[in-house]
């Protein structure tokens, strides 16, 4: 004996509504920019005369990292 499908009452929607929660845009984001430091190392990020606060903290980011690994 053969099961019956499934079938939608309504059709779907022609309109796409996709709600992403936060985290699904920050992670790639801070991941993008921590590869980046990471690539461009210590030495070229402080001869961008940044801030000495930010090159501080993503040269500690670095240093864990590379601990983890």
């Amino acid at each position: 004996m053969a099961a019956r499908a499934h079938t939608r009452s309504n059709p779907p929607a022609s309109g796409v509504d996709v709600r992403l929660p936060w985290w699904a845009i920050a992670l790639p984001a801070i991941a993008f920019a921590v590869l980046l430091v990471l690539i461009a190392g210590p030495g070229e990020a402080q001869a961008a005369g940044g801030d000495p606060a930010v090159t501080h903290l993503m040269e500690r980011i670095q240093q864990s990292l590379s601990r983890q690994g």
